[in-house]
Formats: C-alpha cells, structure tokens, sequence
C-alpha cells in the first residue's frame, strides 16, 4: 500500500536537503509561510497597523508605510486610497 504524501512533501524535502531543518521544523515553517499570505488584505492591513502603532509611528506615517507595503504582498490588492486604509482600521 502507498504511503499518503501531503501536498507538501516536495517542498518539505527540499528544505530538508537546502536547510539544516528537520522534516517536522520544515513542515511548521512551510504551514507558517502558508498562513501568513492566507491573511486578508483587511486583516493585514489591521495587523501591521497594530505593529507600526505599537513601534510609536503616528497614523500618517502607518498609513504610507502599509500603502507602500501592499503591491509587495504574495497576491498584491488592487492599489487602496490611505482613506480607504483608515477605513478598514476605523472602519
């Protein structure tokens, strides 16, 4: 009988091989790269602006700085207004 593969496996081995990870350490990191562009546009929009706040940036500065941040995401947004970014923090 077949051992089952995750979807993953390639991946999982090739770290393996590249890194000095073990496959259960390979395998979280890859779940943890996953989760983290699994992340709405809405929810890191709030996320980084908790960060950036909590850093002692002003809400000027937060706003340009996730405006600048977010055509670099894995599935980049349509481009948003800094209104359109308060909004999603005030709503």
């Amino acid at each position: 009988m077949l051992e089952r593969r995750s979807s993953h496996d390639d991946l999982i081995d090739h770290l393996v091989r590249s890194t000095a990870l073990q496959r259960g350490e390979a395998a979280r990191v890859i779940l943890d790269v996953l989760a983290y562009f699994d992340e709405s546009t809405d929810d890191f929009v709030r996320r980084r602006h908790r960060e950036l706040r909590s850093g002692g940036l002003v809400n000027t500065e937060i706003f340009e700085r996730i405006a600048a941040e977010l055509p670099h995401r894995a599935v980049a947004p349509p481009e948003l207004s800094l209104r359109q970014l308060r909004r999603i923090v005030y709503g």
